[in-house]
């Protein structure tokens, strides 16, 4: 999978706070029931249809295991080779792969659902197209996708996350701007929301997409 350039320094980055990143984030979804939700929604759907879902930029996998306790079948991917194992260890009864997003390390209509939360932040502008496309292979016809992530359009750039020495980019995004590129990519958008941050999250305002694959 290609992890060159930016997404060399996206990996690293991740593999650099990984463990951190489980303490602080992994039961992050006890206090978001926006989220909790969204995800409840896909993963009944999910269940009805028998088709596993895919959680693209999984982390730790702490969302995937919850999909999996509600019954879905779940394969979480992530660039970062660190966060893959420290899932892999947490939720030995889910499968996780290592792989980008622009390389999907997965078949063709492999999945009947996709969830993506604050993973496209981390791609380029030119990126979101191409990435977008390989959700779309991978899901089957009528695979509902949802897509979260800070709105906005700034590039906030880190070199210190928690203490560890890094080099990312938060890439901020407007709604339409990705709803549109969604519909460029051969997705129906059906539902647009905005939130508040948390307390205990970042203070950006939040925005979600859920798609279906035509």
């Amino acid at each position: 999978m290609s992890t060159t350039g930016g997404h060399g320094r996206v990996q690293a980055s991740y593999d650099t706070v990984a463990e951190e990143y489980r303490q602080r984030i992994g039961g992050e979804l006890a206090d978001k029931p926006l989220d909790r939700a969204l995800l409840g929604m896909l993963a009944e759907e999910a269940v009805k249809n028998g088709a596993p879902v895919a959680d693209l930029g999984c982390g730790p996998g702490h969302v995937a295991a919850w999909l999996a306790e509600r019954g879905a079948q779940v394969v979480g991917i992530d660039l970062s080779p660190a966060m893959v194992e420290i899932a892999r260890r947490e939720h030995p009864g889910v499968e996780f792969r290592q792989g980008d997003l622009l390389e999907l390390p997965a078949a063709d209509g492999e999945f009947g659902a996709a969830v993506a939360l604050y993973s496209v932040i981390h791609l380029e502008p030119a990126e979101l197209g191409p990435a977008f496309a390989q959700m779309r292979r991978v899901l089957r016809p009528g695979g509902c996708l949802l897509l979260a992530f800070h709105l906005g359009t700034e590039v906030r750039h880190l070199d210190e996350w928690w203490g560890h020495e890094v080099e990312v980019d938060f890439h901020f995004l407007e709604l339409e701007a990705v709803a549109g590129q969604l519909t460029d990519a051969g997705f129906t958008v059906q539902a647009r929301l905005e939130r508040a941050n948390h307390p205990q999250e970042a203070e950006t305002l939040r925005g979600y997409l859920l798609a279906r694959r035509d």
